[in-house]
This record gives C-alpha cells, structure tokens and sequence, in this order.
C-alpha cells in the first residue's frame, strides 16, 4: 500500500513536471493542459482500480488505450505530432504509477525516462534550423526541378522535400508540403506552424 502511495506521489509529480515544465512553457496551449492532466489522473485512477480487482490488468490497460486513442482520433482541433506524444507520455506515467507496484525504484526510472526523453526529444535546439510549410504560391508549376528551385529561393534555405497538393491551371496556384533546412541561422523565438505565402516567379 506505501509503495502504492509513493508511486502515486511520483506520478503526480511527473505530470506536472511533463506539462508545465515542459509543454507549456514550449507551446504555450493552454487547452491542452486540461487534457493531459485529466488523461494522466484519470488512467492512474482506471488502471489502480482494476489492478485491484478480479479484472485482468491487460484488460484495463486496453480500455485505457481505447479512451485516449477514441480521444486522439475524434478531436475537434488539429494536433501536431509532438502533442500526440505528449498525449502517451502522460497515458504511460498514469499506467506505470498504477500497475507499477512490484518495484517503486523501477516505475520511478521509467517514469523519469520518459519525461528525459520528453526534455530531449522536444528541445528547440535539436534539429533547430529544419522547418516544416504549406505554402501557397501564386504560380502554377508543373516542373518539379523549377518548383524546388524556386521555393529555395524563395525560402533562402535547402529543400529537402516537397509534395503538390494542389495545381490549379485556370488560376496558376500551387499549394505545396514543403520541407526544408535553414542555413546558419538562429532557431525562431516562437514554434513553427503551418502558413501560407504567396510568391510570384
């Protein structure tokens, strides 16, 4: 029962540490904060409970996948794929605080893995001068030499990938999913979202 408790103590602590020592302070969507806490609190209470109980431990940690998955998938907003991760980073320290009981020293390594891994893989600095657009140009291009060509132009940086979306003939757009590197130049002070621009050649 005191390991139980510890485990719960240690749970707590690092969703907390996870959303606003991390998130937040990162991404600034308040929204979202709502979300992980009540998702991390409320598999920790789910899983503790059928842990207790005659019901299978695989069957409670399957119920509690389903709810956050129906949860992901049937969203009313966009998520980026760092907020999906967040999502079962806090899904995972809520099952490992409650399931966790054999070892507390084991279940609060793994929790403080994931939050490191969270702290490392999150950080501006990695990977710091890759972006990630969708842009709209105000020119139909059917060269793919000649759009790349372009939008490094355009970008001043290095394209590494690029996907038309759409073409329009008759009104000489192009929306593009561009992916490229910024050469020798300081990380944005805010996150990177998806925008349009125009451009003419």
């Amino acid at each position: 029962m005191v390991a139980r408790l510890v485990l719960f103590a240690i749970d707590i602590c690092a969703v907390v540490l996870l959303v606003f020592g991390l998130y937040f302070p990162r991404h600034r969507r308040r929204d979202l904060v709502v979300s992980y806490l009540g998702v991390n609190v409320g598999v920790l209470a789910v899983a503790s409970a059928l842990s207790s109980s005659n019901v299978g431990a695989g069957l409670g940690l399957g119920m509690a996948l389903f709810g956050v998955l129906s949860i992901i998938r049937l969203r009313s907003t966009e998520l980026d794929q760092h907020e999906v991760a967040y999502y079962f980073s806090a899904l995972a320290l809520g099952i490992l605080g409650a399931v966790s009981t054999s070892s507390v020293w084991l279940g609060a390594g793994m929790m403080a893995l994931i939050v490191a891994v969270m702290f490392l893989g999150d950080h501006r600095r990695l990977f710091r001068n890759y972006r990630h657009q969708i842009l709209v140009l105000e020119s139909a291009f059917t060269d793919q030499v000649a759009l790349v060509a372009h939008l490094e132009q355009l970008l001043d940086a290095r394209v590494h990938a690029v996907t038309v979306q759409r073409l329009d003939l008759v009104n000489e757009t192009t929306v593009v999913d561009v992916r490229y590197a910024l050469a020798n130049r300081a990380p944005a002070t805010e996150p990177e979202a998806p925008a349009s621009a125009g451009a003419r050649r």
